[in-house]
C-alpha cells in the first residue's frame, strides 16, 4: 500500500519559517517534519510514498535527492570524482515526488494522482504537516472491515487555553492546563481510500474537505476511525516550538505507538 502526503500548501500562518521553504520540510529536530509523518507509516511496513508537490516543490526535491549524501559519511576523489560511502543509510523507501501544480486545492492534488494509483484497491493520505501516534494497522483494518469508500480518522485536540471548573461559590474545583477538548471530534488528516474516491473529485479546485467527503457522506461511504492519543499539527510557529520541545526532551509521543 502506499501513502499520498500533501505537500503542496502554501503555508501563510507559519510564514517565519515558509518564505524560506515549503512547511514539510521545516524543522522538527534535526529532521523536517515530512521525514517524522513518513516515518510513521514506515513503522507499519508502508514505505512507498507519493508527495503532491505544489509551493517550493523544488525544495523538496532537492532534499530528498541529496538526502543520502547528507545523511552519510563519503570520501570523493577529486580527481575523477568517485565518490565511496563509509556508512550507508537504512531507510528503505520509495518516494515518488509529483508536481500538482502550485496552486491546486486538496482534492485536485489527489486527482492528479490518479493515474499513479489507478492499480491500488486502496491506499493511505494524509497532510504534510501533522503527526500522531496514529496505529496505521488498526486503521487499515477498520477501513476494509467497514468496507466503505473512505475512512477518515477523528481526533480531539487539546484545547488552546486551559480550563477551570468551579462551584457556585467561585472556588476552583479543577485547573487544567490545555486539556483534550471534549467539545467533539475534527479531522485528524489520517485517511484510507478506496480507488472509488475519484469519482468524487472533480477539477483543480475540488477542496478534498468540502464536496467529496459532503458526497461520501450523503451516499454512506464515509467511516470514522478514533483516535484519542497524541495528535498536533504545525499551523504556527507556536505549534512548531511545541513539537521541537517535545522532541528536545525525549518524549516524541507521535513515536509512542
Amino acid at each position: 500500500m502506499k501513502a499520498v502526503i500533501l505537500c503542496g500548501g502554501k503555508g501563510t500562518r507559519l510564514a517565519e519559517e515558509t518564505k524560506v521553504i515549503p512547511k514539510p520540510l521545516v524543522g522538527v529536530g534535526p529532521y523536517p517534519i515530512l521525514w517524522h509523518i513518513m516515518n510513521i507509516y514506515s513503522k507499519f511496513g508502508i514505505k512507498e510514498f507519493i508527495l503532491c508537490l505544489g509551493y517550493k516543490g523544488d525544495v523538496i526535491k532537492d532534499y530528498f535527492l541529496n538526502y543520502y549524501q547528507l545523511n552519510n559519511d563519503f570520501s570523493i576523489d577529486l580527481s575523477s570524482g568517485d565518490i565511496s560511502y563509509h556508512k550507508k543509510g537504512s531507510l528503505d523507501w520509495k518516494i515518488h515526488l509529483v508536481d500538482t501544480g502550485e496552486d491546486t486545492l486538496t482534492g485536485g492534488r489527489l486527482l492528479r494522482l490518479k493515474d499513479h494509483l489507478k492499480e491500488d484497491e486502496s491506499f493511505c493520505l494524509t497532510y504534510g504537516d501533522g503527526v500522531a501516534n496514529v496505529n496505521i494497522e488498526n486503521l487499515i483494518s477498520a477501513h476494509k472491515k467497514n468496507g466503505k469508500v473512505a475512512t477518515v480518522t477523528g481526533v480531539r485536540p487539546a484545547a488552546r487555553f486551559g480550563e477551570m471548573k468551579i462551584n457556585e461559590n467561585s472556588e476552583v474545583l479543577e485547573f487544567a492546563e490545555k486539556p483534550q477538548s471534549s467539545s467533539g471530534w475534527i479531522n485528524g488528516g489520517f485517511f484510507v481510500f478506496n480507488n472509488e474516491i475519484f469519482n468524487y473529485l472533480k477539477d483543480d479546485e475540488t477542496i478534498l474537505e468540502r464536496a467529496p467527503m459532503e458526497g461520501l457522506v450523503r451516499d454512506n461511504e464515509l467511516s470514522f476511525f478514533e483516535h484519542t492519543g497524541f495528535w498536533q499539527c504545525m499551523d504556527t510557529l507556536r505549534d512548531k516550538e511545541y513539537l521541537d520541545s517535545l522532541w528536545s526532551d525525549g518524549s516524541v509521543p507521535w513515536q509512542n505507538f
